[in-house]
């Protein structure tokens, strides 16, 4: 865990001996995947009593992308002269049994990009080749796909498109409060925040009154981050918190909101194992219709595909861990994944996986 600020962490024992002296069971919601990697690294959850407990939330965006959209990809590359682009962990989920790395190895031209920025470079430099982006995101990698599309059209460039699967995180918290769940307090993703505010998830202390906190992923961070939720649960006074300022600003980041809001358009979507979410999808505008790879290609729309016995849906919504699930360290593995869950590097399978069975 390295050195932690000895008052921050005396104040942390002292609330998890009180919330133990309770008996309370408390619920908090690490959203973010990136933070239930954190925890775990961290060894944070063997520092809280048994009456706490951490669940995971839909905050990871491989994850909630849904089967059938790999597979439209996989049906792209196969059939059309294309290169394609792609974020690592999109290389290694399944759709139908087969993934884009076993399509690489047969030869397809399908490359690993950290940035979409690559994938426009490529198109600029080969312009008789076609070039597709296959990537996924929230409002944090929104900004940077909707940058290159409109540079893309600003160059009016014919060879580049993309198939895109990127959501926003508020709508699925709204619909989490739809469920069945208890959750008591929610740790809120930092890089999300500081793109769309801190005011963006003001709204689960406002009209669910429930505690809330904007933090970071260190350890220090996220001990400050715990303690403000426990706290102000054993006091029963729900606060909404930014522990995490020196990235997160109230209105988030103006620059980026606007190219978001100029490149896309917001309307229902389907997150995997979860369902159809209102007004949770970002997709692009009639005015860049041009670069969306399904409608160039003629990719017809498949119907969501749900992996036999996979938990994936009801473990990104709280309501089991992973180990609950059948698959889980059996048919579904790292090296033989089922559902994203395993797949992604902020799968919350992959982390209980990794670091819950020592």
């Amino acid at each position: 865990m390295g050195m932690i600020n000895a008052n921050l962490l005396k104040m942390f024992n002292n609330l998890m001996n009180l919330a133990k002296e309770k008996g309370q069971t408390i619920n908090l919601m690490e959203v973010c995947g990136t933070h239930t990697m954190a925890l775990f690294e961290h060894g944070i959850r063997s520092l809280l009593p048994e009456n706490i407990n951490l669940v995971s939330g839909p905050g990871c965006p491989v994850c909630v992308t849904g089967e059938e959209v790999i597979v439209e990809a996989m049906d792209l590359i196969e059939n059309n002269t294309v290169t394609m682009f792609t974020f690592g962990d999109m290389m290694k989920v399944p759709g139908e049994g087969r993934t884009l790395n076993e399509l690489k190895a047969q030869g397809f031209p399908i490359k690993v990009a950290y940035s979409p920025r690559v994938a426009l470079e490529f198109a600029e430099k080969n312009p008789k080749i076609e070039v597709v982006f296959f990537g996924a995101g929230f409002e944090t990698t929104a900004p940077a796909l909707g940058a290159v599309i409109l540079e893309a059209f600003n160059k009016k460039l014919n060879n580049f498109s993309v198939i895109l699967s990127v959501k926003t995180v508020p709508p699925a918290i709204h619909f989490l409060f739809s469920q069945e769940i208890r959750i008591n307090g929610f740790i809120l993703p930092g890089h999300v925040s500081a793109v769309i505010g801190a005011k963006s998830f003001r709204f689960i202390t406002e009209k669910y009154q429930v505690p809330a906190v904007v933090t970071g992923f260190t350890a220090e961070e996220l001990l400050l981050g715990i303690s403000l939720v426990v706290n102000s649960i054993l006091k029963r006074e729900p606060g909404y918190y930014n522990a995490y300022p020196t990235v997160v600003r109230e209105h988030g980041n103006i620059v980026a909101q606007k190219i978001i809001s100029e490149v896309f358009e917001i309307g229902d979507a389907y997150w995997r194992g979860i369902g159809n979410i209102p007004s949770s999808g970002l997709f692009l505008k009639e005015k860049f219709a041009k670069f969306d790879a399904k409608k160039k290609f003629g990719l017809k729309d498949r119907q969501p595909i749900i992996p036999r016995g996979c938990k994936c849906g009801e473990i990104m919504l709280g309501k089991v861990l992973p180990p609950a699930c059948p698959l889980f360290g059996k048919a579904c593995t790292p090296e033989k994944p089922v559902g994203a869950c395993m797949v992604s590097s902020e799968g919350s399978c992959a982390a209980y996986f990794k670091y819950g069975r020592r």
